[in-house]
């Protein structure tokens, strides 16, 4: 019986140690969130009397290097970028230098974000090598900000540069060489340091570029600079705003487009480019010529057809001369095509907008018949603007209506005489409730005119109004969303904004944005301050 019990016993203890197994993985322990540590550098990090062709540093665990051409930053640039090795998991870095080192020069290499460990690409952040081919570090240092121009904030980053001031500096030298130390803003702070700066007189500028080859390239990059030279050291914190230049005036080589059109694309002011026929031609032979609505181009068109293996023209833009010949193909002649530019919905503020593929010269309104949902006809004018080939069809618009708009054939009649088929639109208007509306007040407002936009969150203008004193601003048929106000002052007075231009030394026109973002809600009235420093 003892033996029994015994036995009996054993089975139960056995039993209770089946019960505690589980099955499953073991956890492996807490997450790894330390970045990597360096072990040493050879040569030393600050290193003075540099002579060497190669760096290496070594950290405590296998590290691998995450987006390293967007992250380092090697001031002052060299010639030829250095070989970075290896690209794949190691427990080091090495730096191979492939020019010669200036002398008695501070260098920085700035690694960003680049370095993280390979587990769990924890980033060793805004680690830095410095070393100077001298005997001493330069340790002077240059604060500031950069804005954008026009936008409410820069995309970040910027690219901040020096140039040293030498006997042999000229404005034109950002066009053509590096600069002497270069950084860039810090995430979406846009605030700058540069680093390890020595003594001396520069010129300070931005850039936002899309190649990341430290030369401003103008019609590709934004820009900004300080106007005056910057002694080091110094304690002034310096702002820079960001502006695209208006690329230098030029005309491309015309093009024939079709039978009788041939366009001309062009960049810069063009304010007064025309553009003259200099071949011979028939007696009998007309042209007219409008501009693009959206492109930076002249339709040139013609009558009759004519045989010239090619025409040549003289493009006349202030004192601008420029002789442009266009080989002349075998192509098809353009028929008359109308389109509406903004049917679907209007407000009273708007008139249908036509437009067509070839010049429009005449317009017949008693061919244009406008109806609204009862029915009833609504009276009709309208006017063409040849400058740029639109027409406005103008009845009044009330809210909660829509009106079916026929346009019978002869109503329009382009330069050869072509007239358009029967066309049919439908315009709808929403009720009042459905917009907001916004009432602004200036204080402070002392150097007019200005210029006050309503822009959406990605900065396109939705309305603007134009101020030569000081009176409310009213902005009505909003409709609900998130909006910005921004106000230019308009120097010049020509009723646009005006960037700048770095070798005029000329700044953009000023833009002040209302400091908060504003919701418009249907069927809702807001009244704003908006003050002014």
């Amino acid at each position: 019986m003892h033996r029994l019990l015994l036995i009996f016993i054993l089975f139960l203890f056995s039993l209770s140690f089946t019960d505690c197994a589980k099955k499953g993985r073991p956890s492996g322990g807490l997450k790894d969130s330390i970045p990597p540590v360096i072990v040493k550098s050879s040569p030393e990090n600050y290193s003075i009397n540099f002579d060497e062709n190669e760096i290496r540093i070594y950290f405590d665990e296998y590290i691998k290097l995450k987006d390293l051409r967007k992250e380092l930053i090697i001031s002052p640039p060299l010639k030829n970028s250095p070989i970075i090795t290896p690209l794949s998991t190691s427990k080091y870095i090495k730096i191979t230098f492939n020019d010669t080192l200036r002398e008695n020069t501070t260098y920085s290499f700035s690694f960003g974000k680049s370095i993280v460990d390979n587990n769990e690409g924890n980033a060793f952040k805004y680690f830095k090598y410095i070393f100077s081919t001298g005997n001493y570090i330069d340790s002077l240092t240059l604060k500031g900000k950069v804005q954008d121009a026009l936008l409410l904030e820069p995309d970040s980053p910027s690219t901040i540069m020096l140039y040293e001031v030498t006997e042999t500096f000229n404005d034109s030298l950002i066009l053509q060489e590096k600069p002497t130390y270069i950084t860039t803003t810090k995430d979406s702070t846009q605030i700058f340091e540069l680093t390890n700066l020595k003594e001396g007189k520069y010129l300070l500028i931005a850039l936002k570029e899309n190649n990341n080859d430290y030369i401003f390239q103008p019609r590709n990059d934004k820009i900004g600079f300080v106007k005056e030279f910057i002694t080091l050291p110094t304690d002034s914190s310096y702002t820079l705003t960001l502006f695209k230049e208006t690329p230098d005036y030029y005309i491309a080589k015309p093009k024939h487009e079709s039978k009788t059109h041939i366009i001309f694309g062009f960049e810069g002011d063009s304010e007064n480019l025309e553009i003259e026929l200099a071949s011979k031609v028939p007696e009998d032979f007309e042209a007219v010529s409008y501009r693009d609505r959206k492109t930076d181009t002249i339709h040139y068109w013609f009558k009759p057809a004519i045989e010239n293996d090619s025409l040549l023209f003289y493009a006349r833009n202030n004192l601008w001369l420029d002789t442009l010949n266009t080989r002349m193909r075998d192509l098809y002649q353009d028929t008359l095509k109308i389109t509406a530019i903004n049917a679907g919905i209007l407000t009273a503020n708007d008139t249908l907008k036509i437009t067509s593929n070839t010049p429009l010269i005449s317009l017949d309104v008693e061919k244009i018949n406008v109806m609204d949902k009862d029915s009833l006809n609504v009276l009709v004018t309208g006017k063409i603007d040849k400058k740029n080939n639109t027409t406005d069809i103008i009845f009044k618009i009330t809210e909660k209506q829509s009106y079916n708009i026929q346009i019978l054939p002869g109503a329009f009649t382009d330069f050869y005489k072509n007239t358009n088929d029967t066309i049919n639109y439908r315009v709808r208007t929403k009720p009042l409730s459905d917009y907001g509306t916004l009432s602004l007040t200036l204080t402070n407002a002392k150097d007019f005119p200005y210029i006050v936009q309503l822009v959406n969150k990605r900065f396109k203008v939705i309305s603007e109004k134009y101020l030569i004193k000081n009176e409310p601003v009213f902005f009505d048929f909003i409709s609900p969303g998130n909006y910005y106000v921004r106000l230019i002052y308009d120097e010049n007075k020509n009723k646009v904004w005006d960037t700048g231009n770095y070798l005029k030394k000329l700044q953009p026109e000023k833009v002040i944005y209302y400091p908060s973002l504003l919701e418009v809600r249907a069927n809702w009235s807001l009244n704003e301050t908006f003050i002014l420093d």
